[in-house]
């Protein structure tokens, strides 16, 4: 079970302390056990910060307690600290990633079968989209509800979420792509053919949760190839 440790702390020697973790990081290299780790400061008090640890399990936690480098670090901390800080552990009983959750509906809805959803909850009026199949990059809903629309036209198509990465407002989704060709796609008329296409795709995502930017890389090549045009071209 995931292990959270908060550290509450209040100083006025907070860029020494910053230089302090960079010191433990540098030296816990390959030892340490932590996963994450974010330090916040509190809006009303200039002085209260609080530090939020994750690590894969409690025990883990406590292997990376007992390092020698954590227990000096810890006792150079207190010393720039302005009162004892205070310590809070907590098994983390529900981690909801609601960015890659936004991410991963958005490929269940346009793939669903019947009319595509306005999808203007799940992405920007601005949203930019970077497709190297395209010549130019689709900007706004409207253009982007337009090529969605131009696959499923030639497609009926599922979406697998092989694997998902999120680091800040990025979320990387590896995916692959299962499809039957029942229409015109770029000039190919219907074959009928049952196809399969791997790709990765990085969205960029607001505040709100709202994708507003997009990087595609996928399979094209065995896509056209699975599809016969390539038997053709050597013909």
């Amino acid at each position: 079970m995931t292990f959270v440790q908060l550290i509450d702390c209040k100083t006025s020697r907070f860029d020494e302390m910053n230089q302090l973790m960079d010191t433990w990081v540098e030296q816990t290299k390959g030892k340490r056990t932590a996963t994450h780790d974010v330090i916040g400061k509190d809006r009303s008090d200039a002085t209260h910060y609080i530090e939020i640890v994750e690590f894969p399990s409690y025990e883990e936690a406590m292997r990376n307690s007992n390092l020698p480098e954590t227990d000096r670090i810890f006792r150079e901390m207190v010393a720039l600290c302005d009162e004892l800080p205070t310590f809070t552990d907590l098994d983390v009983v529900r981690d909801e990633q609601l960015y890659s959750a936004n991410i991963r509906r958005f490929f269940e809805t346009i793939a669903a079968k019947g009319a595509l959803s306005p999808l203007n909850d799940l992405i920007a009026e601005n949203y930019h989209d970077h497709d190297p199949a395209n010549e130019q990059d689709t900007i706004g809903l409207d253009a982007v509800r337009r090529e969605i629309e131009m696959w499923r036209g030639a497609f009926d198509f599922t979406f697998t979420v092989d694997d998902q990465v999120t680091e800040a407002d990025r979320v990387c989704t590896r995916w692959t792509w299962n499809a039957t060709h029942t229409g015109d796609f770029r000039g190919i008329a219907a074959t009928g053919k049952q196809v399969t296409m791997t790709g990765t795709t990085v969205f960029r995502c607001r505040d709100d949760g709202k994708i507003a930017e997009g990087w595609w890389q996928y399979d094209q090549l065995g896509l056209m190839a699975q599809l016969g045009v390539l038997d053709q071209l050597e013909l």
